[in-house]
């Protein structure tokens, strides 16, 4: 606690010299329950549990079958306190400290010394609190506690629980820029020179007023400033006002999906030679249009998006908000060929947009999934009048500098489509973000595309966007010729790695609790990822789509548990929708994009080859890939190649169907393969030249473990994750495809067990533990880190029969 105590002291004393915004997420005491009198500082709190945020106390567990499985079967909702003590010293004269929290879950009261200070009901909003006039800055100790109620039946999905993102401590002088306060545009980007347009916030919180000079400096990703500016002004007392500049940048490197260059602007606040204050904002340099002919133009390029939507959690960790895991789940996706997400259905986190800056994504930046009308019980309906609009707003001056962000999502499948005045909101969420920032264009998710274009809700967001309706694209270009549109949603295909049941028919769900990997299942409103593949090649001037989802995710395990009738549904309790599973593990379909997605040759085989019993019988075998042609050699000899395209795969669909049910897909190649063990290969040729080559091997009896760990050197801040894929093999080193052997973990040295998965949607087996059964062959263990423990971690896996795995890694 020193340490911390000395670095927020250090910040009050000299916050001019030393960053302004601290971590404020150590030393926190947590207890499940509502105790009278826990917000004053006297309260007795020494027994309740210690602990750093972010924090999601629902992750742990139990699942219990008395919970929505649609909200994931977790204890999300009931009361919960969260308290801190700490000491400053400063002058309370002149020192402003200010509390940040990026999230907390939800319906949140936070007090400090017994004063209640605010809070905020939607658990996806960052929110910011003053803490200066109950501070003591004397040395003697304060105390922070937060109160949170999360109400069950509040979510359609898994909400997480507890101060699940960040918190920060902000200390400023009393003249300086505000929270949020600078707004960063590039009004005028060409290879030779973009001009950057700055307005920023300023605050004075003195008595009297104050001549200043804000110099405002453009810096490079080298750390070399390349513009500056300087402007004179002089701030009223007690008084906030905006102040804009003007910089040009010659032959700047402009910020691209392919090339994600980021700038920094960094703000000061001078009086003569005495620096009063400094203020970075990242930021990239970069021209956005929408044309209703060419489509999404980046830097004047046309940009097909490829796009996901995202939940909030982390698979197996919760919403917790971590760094690594955040990365990680955007790496996967930008390898699969993704380049946008959609932020379904809420504010995302601040590391997700950073992540997304540093990687290369657009993004819709969604802010809500209801209005006044509710979809469940306790959810954002009840209190959307009073903070509609500040949520909003807040989203918007928190997100609007990050170059990833282009559209502003208002709402996703909105009640209100249904109502004749439902365009009434849309109009005055609209015109918030437009006031907040007119360099975005808004959007909306229609599913009832008919009643949100009747009663005109539709045309009261710049883009729609339509979901799951490819069958329709041409009827509303046809009726709107002026419209800009995208697919918001799109497939929901639902699949279970590594899965695969015959015949290859479509069925709504499976006893197994597992659905097909052949990609061919779709829940009723849904279909196939093949149709909109063609909707979106035939139309080049449609922006994009937005695939239900890139991760499964915790909650909504459709097809099960969607009638009164599901008790044999359990332990279903989350999705199958992901193109990756929830261990990070990608499905066939991951392929399936990618061979549409991506341009570096690349083939892929499926199901896997291990059909004992079935010896004989014709096994449906497809290939994805973005080659000319394929040669299939099973057991070496060639089943002879195939053009793509040539032979269009007959596959079961969904709203996409032809009138007999089906539907002929040229983004597939199948053949029909009497099995015998051995192996399958699929060689890939590009101009009539091997470019790519996959090949499956019948494996024999489980022999061995073999881990693999995504990172070995690894941060020693407590925080750093090493994910380790363990594979069950054979002797010969072949993934055994049915595995689900249980895998015992040990780890010594300055590391711990985060969390253990295996992508299985239907286990009630719990996340934090030292073991998991494999599922198709695999699981997973996320190794942390522990804060200042240099040295070797060794992870050793062991599981009775197996000869035992091990993985080493460096905490530094």
């Amino acid at each position: 606690m020193r340490s911390i105590l000395l670095t927020v002291i250090l910040s009050l004393a000299c916050f001019a010299a030393a960053p302004r915004r601290q971590s404020f997420n150590e030393g926190w005491r947590f207890l499940k329950g509502d105790p009278q009198g826990a917000e004053q500082p006297g309260f007795a709190d020494a027994s309740w549990r210690k602990l750093d945020l972010p924090h999601d106390w629902a992750i742990e567990g139990p699942f219990d079958r008395k919970i929505n499985p649609h909200e994931g079967s977790l204890p999300y909702f009931g009361v919960a306190w969260y308290r801190k003590t700490f000491t400053l010293k400063g002058d309370p004269a002149t020192d402003h400290v200010t509390i940040e929290f990026d999230g907390a879950m939800s319906n949140s009261r936070v007090f400090l010394n017994g004063h209640e200070l605010g809070g905020r009901p939607y658990g996806y909003s960052s929110f910011a609190l003053e803490l200066t006039p109950h501070l003591r800055l004397d040395g003697s100790p304060n105390v922070i506690a937060v109160r949170l109620a999360p109400e069950e039946h509040s979510s359609r999905w898994y909400p997480g629980a507890g101060i699940y993102r960040n918190v920060w401590l902000e200390t400023t002088g009393p003249l300086h820029v505000a929270h949020n306060g600078t707004a960063v545009t590039t009004p005028s980007v060409t290879a030779e020179r973009a001009t950057v347009a700055v307005r920023a916030r300023l605050l004075n919180q003195s008595a009297a007023p104050v001549k200043l000079t804000m110099r405002n400096a453009v810096v490079d990703a080298a750390g070399q400033e390349v513009a500056h500016a300087e402007t004179p002004y002089e701030l009223p007392a007690n008084a906030v006002d905006r102040v804009a500049a003007s910089l040009v940048v010659d032959r700047p490197h402009r910020w691209d999906i392919d090339s994600p260059y980021l700038y920094t602007l960094v703000t000061e606040l001078r009086d003569g030679s005495r620096l009063l204050d400094r203020y970075e904002t990242p930021f990239g340099i970069r021209s956005v249009e929408f044309n209703k002919t060419r489509g999404f133009l980046l830097n004047g390029r046309h940009v097909k998006m490829h796009g996901v939507c995202l939940h909030h959690d982390l698979g197996a960790l919760g919403t917790a908000v971590n760094r690594r895991a955040t990365e990680r789940q955007l790496q996967i996706m930008k390898t699969m060929g993704a380049n946008a997400i959609r932020t379904s259905h809420n504010p995302p986190s601040p590391e997700l947009l950073e992540y997304a800056d540093r990687l290369g994504f657009v993004v819709i930046d969604e802010a809500f999934d209801m209005w006044r009308i509710a979809k469940v019980p306790n959810g954002l309906s009840k209190f959307f009048d009073q903070w509609a609009e500040t949520d909003l707003r807040d989203l918007i001056e928190r997100d609007r500098n990050h170059p990833s962000v282009v559209l502003w999502s208002i709402g996703n499948e909105i009640p209100e489509q249904g109502r004749t005045d439902g365009w009434r909101v849309a109009k005055m969420l609209t015109g918030i973000a437009h006031d907040a920032d007119p360099t975005r264009p808004t959007t909306a998710a229609f599913d009832k595309w008919q009643e949100a274009i009747r009663n005109e809700l539709a045309a009261n967001v710049d883009i729609p966007g339509f979901n799951y309706k490819p069958t329709h694209y041409d009827e509303i270009l046809k009726a709107h010729p002026d419209w800009m549109i995208y697919g918001s949603e799109t497939s929901s295909c639902v699949s279970s790695r590594g899965v695969y049941h015959l015949p290859l028919e479509k069925y709504d769900k499976h006893p197994s609790l597992q659905l097909t990997s052949y990609d061919i299942i779709a829940p009723y409103w849904a279909y196939l990822p093949d149709p909109e593949f063609e909707q979106q090649d035939k139309h080049p001037n449609i922006l994009g789509e937005f695939v239900w989802t890139g991760f499964d995710y915790l909650g909504e395990p459709t097809p099960y548990f969607l009638s009164p009738n599901s008790e044999k549904d359990w332990p279903a309790r989350s999705s199958y929708f992901g193109i990756v599973d929830l261990a990070g593990f990608p499905k066939d379909r991951y392929y399936l994009y990618q061979s549409v997605w991506t341009n570096k040759p690349m083939v892929h085989v499926l199901p896997h080859w291990n059909w004992a019993g079935r010896e004989g019988q014709k096994i449906p075998v497809m290939v994805y890939t973005n080659a000319d042609e394929v040669e299939l050699v099973v057991n070496g000899k060639s089943l002879g190649r195939k053009a793509r395209g040539s032979e269009p795969v007959l596959l079961p669909a969904g709203p996409a169907a032809s009138s007999d049910g089906t539907y002929r897909s040229k983004y597939r190649l199948m053949w029909e393969v009497p099995y015998q063990p051995g192996s399958i290969k699929a060689v890939a040729y590009q101009g009539g030249k091997q470019a790519a080559v996959d090949e499956i091997r019948t494996a024999g009896a489980p022999a061995r473990l073999r881990l693999i760990p995504d990172r070995t050197t690894l941060a020693a801040d407590g925080a750093d994750l090493s994910f380790i894929t363990v594979r069950v093999e054979d002797k010969d080193g072949n993934l055994c495809p049915m595995a689900d052997n249980l895998v015992k973990f040990q780890v010594s040295g300055p590391g711990e067990i985060a969390a253990v998965d295996n992508g299985n949607a239907a286990t009630v087996e719990p996340f934090q533990a030292d073991y998991r059964k494999a599922f198709s062959g695999m699981a997973l263990v996320i190794i942390r880190t522990e804060k200042g423990g240099n040295g070797a971690i060794r992870v050793g896996a062991a599981s009775d029969g197996l000869t035992a795995g091990q993985a080493n890694l460096t905490a530094r």
